[in-house]
């Protein structure tokens, strides 16, 4: 293995990890920390999503999820689109409001881990993965792995959106 490889593949690790461990984070916060799943479900409904206890589940499952996949390098465009959408939803419903900058609740944040998912459903998880290991990385990277996490991002955004927002009428 030459060394660039080794230098790509520490650094899709890391990434992984990276990412995969803030969504396992995210996800157990959601779950157990704060006001846990029924603080969550309930600000969830505050922005406008119906059925707060479902959502928060959702949630709470599609992020510790999409995190063990990353970090395993298992599924890797599937955990992407998770990624992708859950950070969608949340520019949506609330970080689209308020401007750019993270400090002022804005929407850098989300970009970030929305496009690192792009990335990482791209390139793929790497050679120190499962997805390596299993063979999946043949069929599931390039082309193919951008469009699965794109696409099924989408979608689950919009349906998701469609089938549960309901924002209240802003009075300026």
């Amino acid at each position: 293995m030459s060394n660039d490889i080794t230098a790509v593949n520490a650094v899709l690790l890391v990434l992984r990890i990276t990412v995969g461990g803030t969504f396992i984070a995210h996800g157990y916060h959601h779950w157990r920390g704060g006001g846990r799943l029924k603080g969550t479900a309930s600000w969830f409904e505050n922005l406008g999503l119906r059925h707060g206890v479902l959502q928060a589940w959702a949630s709470v499952l599609t992020e510790i999820g999409a995190g063990v996949l990353l970090v395993a390098g298992l599924f890797t465009p599937l955990a992407s689109a998770a990624v992708v959408s859950v950070m969608l939803v949340a520019f949506v419903i609330w970080h689209r409001r308020n401007g750019f900058f993270i400090l002022k609740e804005g929407w850098e944040y989300v970009a970030v881990l929305a496009v690192t998912g792009l990335t990482l459903g791209t390139l793929g998880a790497g050679e120190w993965s499962l997805d390596h290991a299993l063979g999946l990385h043949r069929e599931l990277y390039g082309w193919t792995g951008l469009w699965i996490a794109l696409g099924v991002g989408l979608a689950s955004t919009a349906l998701l959106l469609a089938g549960t927002y309901r924002p209240a009428k802003r009075e300026d």
